[in-house]
């Protein structure tokens, strides 16, 4: 049979990603603080997106999202308003004083008094914004920071200040030296006598316990700073694994130590921090706000509705669009114009389509965790997110990105929607599965009973769990789920309980 070129026609169906499409799947797993930079950036780019005014009230436009009410109270100005705030100048002089002395961060930069005209009010007239709170808030002294300014009283000439420096840069965020001393030696040039020498200088630094290489070094340098590095002490230190294992009889016998002794040496060790550079941590913490709230209405039933006031309001300027279009040169502008348009209405509609799948979701995980929300943590049933996609008619990739980086706030807490999807495990008497996160939940409740003479092994857990709550279970699904807990093995719990040492 000869090869020859030929002409077909031939129709197909495909699904493909356009770009719009690929903007609503990824808007839909963003968390709601990148939600809103990623909506801040289309403001920059877009002229035609504009923030909806909040002054405008409720309502929804054509054009925009949802607006939802504002809290409408007589909130006063004065705490931000320039003409009402005592500038550092005026307190200093009062107190008759050197403003450095009282407000030593404010050193080299404008105070507010010296922002204003000779009659008091602001050089930038008709600005509403206030004064710059932030500028009087003092800064987070880091912990490079904090030696940095030791480092000059602790070492004597350039030289050690240059490797006490170096040293500093290969601390970690808890305060442990990062590399080796033979290391720096060979970087910086120097012998190894002398790393050794500036770094036993800046391990009398604050907080006591920096540059240490490891744990016994960091608990024998705040053992000295408080005097109670005696030579027993240092036998203790040189057997943290005992001490790890609640292994208290053996450690009595190899230190020589009495009951009485080694408990005063344990509480002391209790004392002390193991990530001394902790304290010096700059990472601000961020409070989780829930997306979704979750309250009983009046009729006993649960009401799911969104949190407003983490998701941004925009809106088309449609005047702004018709001026403009009128006023367009080329072909070119009249583009780019339309182009804007169509990018503005597609993310306002992908906003508006994410609020409510969010929505649809969080109301059939309310619907099928009712026991949870109800009773508790024991009623919490096993769901999949097969099981809400069926539900909801979506697809499961669609659920799963829903539910990341999304909160739901209930009167039992603040949970992620990702907590409310568990394995399930069979039940040994034909009832309902079992929820991973209740087995758990009942592992720590008999646990908790336990005393020193009923400590429960894993193979015991099973048992009980199997007889008292028809949960099948086996031995190391009860280890895992014990270990994910963060509690010791039955070995280390029997020892804590018979010397009565904290688990904490």
């Amino acid at each position: 049979m000869a090869l020859t070129p030929r002409l077909e026609i031939r129709q197909t169906q495909s699904l493909s990603l356009t770009p719009q499409l690929m903007q609503s799947i990824k808007l839909l797993q963003l968390s709601h603080l990148d939600l809103n930079r990623f909506v801040e950036e289309e403001l920059l780019a877009n002229p035609l997106l504009e923030r909806a005014d909040p002054a405008a009230g409720t309502g929804e436009t054509e054009e925009g999202v949802p607006l939802p009410p504002e809290n409408s109270g007589d909130v006063t100005s004065e705490a931000v308003d320039p003409d009402h705030m005592r500038s550092a100048i005026d307190i200093a002089g009062e107190l008759d004083t050197d403003v450095a002395n009282i407000y030593p961060e404010q050193v080299g930069q404008d105070s507010l008094s010296q922002s204003r005209g000779e009659t008091g009010s602001p050089l930038l007239a008709g600005r509403s914004e206030g004064a710059d709170i932030e500028q009087y808030v003092a800064e987070q002294v880091s912990l490079a920071g904090h030696l940095h300014e030791q480092a000059g009283l602790l070492v004597d000439n350039e030289g050690d200040l240059l490797v006490a420096r170096n040293l500093i840069d290969n601390l970690d965020e808890a305060g442990y030296l990062r590399i080796d001393t033979e290391t720096l030696a060979r970087q910086m040039g120097t012998d190894i006598p002398h790393i050794e020498a500036v770094l036993a200088r800046m391990q009398k630094a604050e907080p006591a316990g920096v540059f240490a290489r490891d744990l016994k070094e960091c608990l024998a340098l705040q053992l000295r700073e408080k005097n109670r590095l005696d030579p027993m002490m240092e036998q203790l230190l040189e057997r943290l694994d005992l001490v790890a294992a609640h292994d208290l009889d053996r450690l009595k016998r190899e230190i020589g130590a009495s009951t009485e002794d080694l408990a005063g040496m344990l509480e002391d060790i209790r004392q002390l921090d193991p990530r001394p550079g902790r304290a010096y941590d700059g990472a601000p913490l961020q409070a989780v706000v829930p997306d979704v709230f979750v309250t009983e209405g009046a009729n006993g039933e649960w009401q799911v509705e969104l949190n407003t006031d983490v998701l941004p309001r925009v809106l088309v300027d449609r005047a702004y669009y018709a001026t403009v279009t009128g006023q367009a040169r080329d072909k070119k502008e009249k583009t780019f114009l339309v182009d804007c348009l169509q990018s503005a209405n597609w993310l306002i509609k992908s906003l508006d389509q994410r609020a409510q799948t969010i929505l649809k979701v969080a109301t059939e995980i309310v619907k099928m965790q009712d026991g949870f929300l109800t009773h508790g943590v024991s009623h919490l049933r096993p769901m999949t997110l097969k099981n809400v996609a069926d539900a909801i008619q979506m697809h499961e990739s669609t659920v799963s990105r829903v539910t990341a980086n999304k909160y739901m706030a209930t009167h039992r807490g603040v949970f992620e929607m990702k907590y409310f999807f568990t394995s399930a495990l069979s039940s040994s008497d034909g009832g309902e599965d079992a929820s991973a996160q209740t087995v758990k939940h009942l592992i720590a409740r008999l646990i908790e009973k336990e005393t020193a003479q009923t400590i429960l092994s894993d193979d015991k857990i099973a048992e009980i769990l199997d007889r008292t709550h028809g949960i099948e279970v086996a031995r190391r699904t009860v280890a895992k789920y014990r270990e994910g807990l963060n509690i010791p093995s039955s070995v280390i719990r029997r020892r804590q309980k018979r010397n009565a040492i904290p688990t904490g």
